[in-house]
């Protein structure tokens, strides 16, 4: 910190002949600036474009802006002449701190006014830094340097008197109350996805997915061979199984044009599917819940005209509805999307990311995919309870409820792969539980059109073998007749 302390005070003590600007380089990694300020400074904007010649054009962008309250406090005496240095260091050989930390470009910008303390400023100092690639996958932290702090008092990085803002993926803003020197902390999103588990999540996925889809086909044709085509809830099933159908063999799609050359159109147009198949079958699933609802819970005065045309135009119609908007209003949201994964280096690689077309856009991720399901999820959690509570009333009326035990136990197992339940896993992608995870979520929910397969086929075995049972009574009451 010496030399900069030592080229701080040449900046401060320079005399300007004619110009109050003069900037002086030394080697290729500092660049330094000094202005010559009076007390009706009306504000001032640095940017690296606008710099002198001798700045390398290669560089990242990065820009300063300093308010009118800057020189406030100092000029209380009039008289005084007032010096902004402006240090901009393209290293950061000179600011390392215990942890190691990784600074955006490498670049630390810094600036003083003469040699006073400028801090708790209204109108904050806005210092923006670029890159030539999307930082989205990292998480950014504007910091300055604390001098003096640390374990060996050398100094270390504080995000006090800082607010970060990320008004393009490429770019960062920082908002500060104060003078020092800036840069943007960088760090590896948390809980990578390790490499290794790539191809196998990739296997499971492609396989569970093949099932459900050869699962969900015979589903609906048993339905069509049905003689049981005006039931309200085989419509329902149907109409669910169609959903994910749609879903699986859309996934299964984005997958393919993921990892290979394709127009950029074609991966958003099966994005925007993707996205709609989901939000329709979790649609199907909540309808689901609706329908469970009236005939556990309400029983009496359930009519409801034309009530499954309703139900459709609902979970087909909405998400059309959504997708739309979303493809009007910002169609770039949708395209490919690529995870990186963690090599176990400590770094990303390239070489093995996941790619698939989907939604790109974290906001509209958390709002339209997240958000959306955990409503749905939500509102099914709460009819289940009502059910497992329902039925447990209605047992305890009855003689034998340890006989009906385990008949109840596997109908709230199936009306819990019904309802997607098991969709509500996709909520615990954080820190211990991130790795069980993607596992448990990959597998369940791959082959959930299979388990729906299994669920309904035994609900149509049971009933059967029910009325078969009832018919062989009343035949055998009319032949003792």
């Amino acid at each position: 910190m010496k030399y900069i302390k030592n080229l701080e005070e040449t900046l401060l003590n320079i005399s300007f002949e004619g110009c109050n600007l003069m900037e002086q380089t030394s080697q290729a990694i500092i660049q330094s600036l000094a202005f010559k300020l009076n007390c009706d400074f009306a504000g001032l904007s640095l940017n690296s474009t606008t710099t002198p010649k001798k700045t390398p054009q290669a560089r990242s962008p990065h820009s300063m802006r300093f308010p009118a309250e800057l020189t406030q406090k100092a000029c209380r005496d009039p008289s005084r002449e007032l010096r902004l240095i402006c240090i901009y260091f393209y290293t950061s050989f000179f600011f390392q701190d215990d942890s190691g930390s990784s600074l955006l470009n490498n670049y630390v910008l810094g600036a003083q006014l003469d040699r006073d303390h400028v801090d708790n400023l209204t109108e904050p100092i806005s210092i923006s830094f670029w890159h030539n690639q999307s930082l989205e996958d990292y998480k950014l932290t504007c910091a300055f340097w604390d001098e003096g702090a640390g374990k060996d008092k050398w100094g270390a990085w504080s995000s006090k008197g800082c607010h970060t803002k990320h008004p393009s993926p490429v770019q960062v803003l920082c908002h500060c109350n104060h003078l020092s020197y800036f840069a943007v902390l960088m760090q590896l999103s948390p809980a990578p996805i390790p490499e290794e588990l790539r191809d196998p999540l990739m296997y499971i996925s492609i396989v569970g997915c093949s099932i459900s889809i050869v699962a969900s086909l015979l589903t609906i044709l048993l339905y069509f061979l049905s003689r049981k085509q005006n039931d309200s809830m085989a419509h329902i099933h149907v109409n669910l199984n169609a959903s994910v159908l749609l879903l699986n063999a859309t996934f299964l799609l984005s997958l393919i044009l993921a990892t290979t050359p394709v127009p950029g159109s074609a991966c958003t147009a099966v994005a925007a599917i993707l996205h709609y198949a989901l939000l329709s079958c979790l649609t199907w699933m909540a309808s689901e819940g609706f329908n469970l609802y009236l005939l556990i819970v309400r029983v009496y005065n359930i009519y409801i005209h034309r009530y499954v045309l309703k139900l459709g135009a609902v979970a087909w119609g909405v998400p059309a509805v959504v997708v739309l908007l979303v493809l009007a209003v910002k169609s770039s949201v949708y395209g490919l999307l690529t995870v990186p994964l963690d090599s176990g280096r400590g770094n990303r690689t390239a070489s093995k990311n996941a790619s698939i077309c989907w939604v790109k856009d974290r906001h509209v991720h958390g709002a339209l995919v997240m958000g959306y399901g955990g409503l749905m999820f939500l509102f099914n959690l709460v009819v289940l309870a009502w059910v497992v509570l329902t039925l447990r009333r209605l047992r305890k009326r009855e003689e034998g409820l340890s006989n009906r035990a385990h008949k109840d136990a596997v109908m709230v197992l199936g009306l819990t792969t019904l309802l997607g339940t098991t969709w509500t896993i996709a909520f615990f992608s954080f820190g211990i539980f991130l790795l069980p995870q993607l596992f448990l979520f990959t597998i369940l929910n791959s082959v959930y059109g299979f388990f729906l397969f299994l669920w309904l086929f035994s609900q149509r075995y049971h009933r059967e073998r029910q009325v078969a049972t009832e018919m062989e009574t009343f035949s055998s009451s009319q032949m003792l007749q």
